[in-house]
């Protein structure tokens, strides 16, 4: 029924991307979703001046609009490897946003307006839908606001079944364009754990039981989280997250993550992106255990406060003494994001029986090798308060875990410092007494 209507919007990248006029605004496909032939092609138009394009966790291959810093200005919503290499050339902004707020971004004009959008998708299915794959996140209601909506169809984006938004029918589509064959997601395993993410997994599973419902992010200590879980014998598991991740393949196949205890979404692990292995992109492919959703519904605050024994795993870069938290900057240097760490930093608090985890070494060697405090007085001037002290509930190290919520200041100050390295523990005492947060005159053994 729409094979001549896909026949007529088929179109070279060249012929789709010279719809882009100076001064325009873009938006790329988030994660896996950024476009690569169509970024190819308008690359080429040298003759464009101040066109901005944006993107969220930008993964290989390089963009190519971000090397060409005369004719395009590009930014991303939540920094990754790729983002902080391009930034360090002064080729990559950053945008802070409430991730759960994207959506509403774009469909109630908050965000500046889009000209064009442009992301990769799934071939079109008889019903003349295109998949979006696994990044729904935003993607529908950036394209329902754009002037022009141009698709990538990549044969190689598995398809992810949806419980909303996580296709765009063609009847929205202005331009088809074909990838070539050899197109793959970018293949990225999971960072394989050390001992210092085993420990701190070892501390989390104190407080993981049956019927608990888990949010990951990435990295090498969620991913000792799920295999420490794939061995165990906990049993009907749920998951509710922003990233699925490979963690969660290893407790679904074990069998630990069945979603029967779930309030809602029983049965699945509902998710608004994915980045991980290709075995993972090969698990979700039509695969009912994980369920494609926008981040309007995965990361609002209100929906997993409703899933009851939430148990939220986030990274950290530092935490200082008064217990505020730093989750994205080193210096000046942008190094991650705000991304969901706020909204299930919250839902989870919200939910009943629910628990917030910030998690993160206790240290880590400068440039020089030096070994520092990830625990600090006080954070630099430069660096960014993510999460403020109202809303801490644990803290993590592979020290131990420490709650911090409703108590006062010195107390937070005393259980940070019980879970810093032993190295720094009679600075950070100094510390907390120079900054009149301390009221205990023996040492933490």
């Amino acid at each position: 029924m729409y094979t001549e209507e896909y026949k007529q919007k088929l179109v070279s990248a060249e012929k789709a991307v010279s719809v882009v006029k100076s001064g325009d605004i873009l938006d790329y496909g988030f994660f896996c979703g950024k476009p690569v032939v169509c970024d190819q092609a308008l690359a080429k138009r040298t003759d464009l001046k101040d066109v901005q394009v944006y993107c969220a966790v930008t993964v290989p291959p390089v963009p190519e609009v971000a090397k060409a810093k005369g004719s395009f200005i590009y930014n991303d919503w939540q920094f990754s490897k790729v983002s902080r290499i391009l930034q360090s050339y002064g080729l990559c902004n950053y945008v802070p946003i409430l991730y759960h707020d994207a959506c509403k971004l774009y469909r109630e004009n908050i965000a500046p307006h889009r000209n064009v959008a442009i992301a990769q998708v799934t071939p079109m299915d008889k019903f003349g839908y295109f998949n979006l794959g696994p990044q729904n996140s935003e993607t529908l209601a950036n394209m329902e606001v754009a002037d022009i909506v141009i698709v990538e169809v990549n044969k190689n984006q598995p398809y992810c079944l949806g419980g909303a938004e996580e296709s765009v029918h063609i009847s929205l589509v202005d331009y088809i364009v074909e990838a070539p064959d050899d197109q793959k997601l970018p293949d990225l395993p999971g960072i394989q754990p050390n001992e210092i993410d085993k420990a701190i997994a070892g501390h989390l599973m104190e407080y993981i039981y049956d019927g608990c419902c888990i949010q990951l992010g990435i990295g090498g200590m969620p991913g000792a989280v799920g295999t420490a879980i794939a061995d165990s014998d906990l049993k009907n598991l749920g998951g509710h997250t922003e990233m699925f991740v490979d963690a969660y393949v290893d407790m679904l196949e074990a069998g630990r993550m069945n979603g029967m205890a779930k309030n809602f979404d029983r049965g699945r692990v509902a998710f608004t992106f994915a980045i991980g292995s290709q075995r993972m992109y090969d698990f979700m492919d039509n695969n009912p255990a994980c369920t494609s959703y926008p981040v309007s519904y995965t990361n609002d605050p209100r929906v997993i406060a409703g899933l009851d024994n939430f148990i939220s795993i986030v990274n950290a870069v530092e935490v200082d003494l008064y217990s505020q938290v730093n989750g994205e900057s080193n210096d000046t240097a942008q190094i991650s994001g705000n991304g969901g760490m706020w909204d299930f930093v919250m839902g989870a608090q919200w939910a009943k029986d629910g628990k917030s985890f910030i998690c993160l070494s206790s240290t880590f060697k400068d440039k020089d090798g030096n070994l520092k405090s990830r625990i600090v007085p006080t954070f630099a001037p430069s660096s960014i308060t993510t999460i403020p002290r109202q809303m801490v509930d644990y803290i993590v190290t592979e020290y131990g875990a420490v709650r911090l919520r409703a108590k006062p200041t010195w107390w937070r100050a005393e259980e940070l410092i019980s879970i810093a390295h032993p190295d720094f523990r009679d600075e950070l005492i100094k510390e907390a007494q120079r900054m009149n947060i301390w009221t205990k005159t023996n040492k933490i053994g």
